[in-house]
This record gives C-alpha cells, sequence and structure tokens, in this order.
C-alpha cells in the first residue's frame, strides 16, 4: 500500500535519515569521499531539517509504502529560474527515494502527486536541477516530459561542485 502525506516537524528525523542514504547511493561518488562525508555531515541533520520544515515556502511530502517511510520531495512554488522563460514555475528541489525500493513504481507515484499538488497551485511547470551523471534521474525525469534547458553548478564543498542540468516540465 502506497500512502503520499505532507511532513510535519515530528518528521524531520526520519527525513534526515532518509534524505542522508539517498543522497548517498545516487551521489556518494560525485566527488571526493571526504567532500561526500562533510557535505552529508552539514546536510543532513535532523536539525537542518527542523529549520527548513519551519519555512513555510518549503513543501515537504513523504512517500509510505506498506507504512514504511521510503522517500519524501521538496517543492517550493513560484521559485524562478533564469534558465526558465516561464513565470511562477515549482522548483522540485527534491525527489529521494531509498535505493531498496527503486522499481516498485513509487517515483513515479510520487511525481504524479507533485504534478498535481502543482497544477492545483497554478504553477506554469517544475524546474529542477539533476547532475549530469546521475543518468537514472535523467532518464526518469525525461519519461516524465522534462526536457534539459540549461546548466548548473551543485557545490559540494569549497573545492568540488558537480554540473548539473537545469530540466522544465510546462505544465
Amino acid at each position: 500500500m502506497i500512502h503520499i502525506q505532507k511532513a510535519s516537524i515530528h518528521d524531520a528525523k526520519i527525513l534526515s535519515e532518509v534524505g542522508f542514504y539517498s543522497f548517498k547511493s545516487a551521489h556518494g561518488h560525485s566527488a571526493p569521499k571526504k567532500d561526500i562525508e562533510e557535505y552529508m555531515s552539514k546536510n543532513f541533520t535532523e536539525s537542518v531539517f527542523l529549520k527548513e520544515l519551519s519555512n513555510e515556502k518549503n513543501h515537504f511530502y513523504l512517500i509510505k509504502y506498506n507504512e514504511v517511510i521510503v522517500g519524501y520531495t521538496l517543492i517550493i512554488f513560484n521559485k524562478n529560474e533564469p534558465q526558465i522563460l516561464f513565470e511562477n514555475p515549482a522548483y522540485l528541489s527534491r525527489i529521494y527515494l531509498l535505493e531498496a525500493y527503486y522499481g516498485l513504481g513509487l517515483g513515479k507515484q510520487l511525481f504524479n502527486f507533485i504534478k498535481s499538488i502543482c497544477i492545483e497551485n497554478k504553477q506554469s511547470g517544475i524546474w529542477l536541477n539533476v547532475w549530469v551523471e546521475n543518468q537514472r534521474a535523467i532518464s526518469f525525469y525525461k519519461k516524465q516530459g522534462f526536457e534539459i534547458v540549461g546548466k548548473s553548478n551543485y557545490q559540494i564543498s569549497a573545492t568540488h561542485s558537480n554540473p548539473n542540468h537545469v530540466m522544465f516540465l510546462p505544465l
């Protein structure tokens, strides 16, 4: 059984854990080990998620599979990006799923949910950044209708950044 629900401040710990392991499996080899470990220790803590959950612009949703939280998403409405020519697009900041749950169609269901709430909130489209070497994610986004529209860099450490595609899906 699959269930998607809005996250609350009480979900900060599980969000930090799911985020940590999801990021590690998708990006753990994208930079020197020391840089990745430092990045993860700074960005996937309960206190970081408490702060993010307290920001009313951040919309976190959890996906549960058989009553277990296996992923989450973070959406920010009306967040413009210079490479996107549409007004008021939604920024899909994160869509994370634990690797053990790949292949069950959960990512597709979570994305369909994201798309529906973006439409409900009158967003002109959805944009995101994805690491250029994350072929699994790029393929997934292309299947959902996204196109590569630009480039960005994602800073992992003071000495390392990852090249990213900016992808966009008009709604």
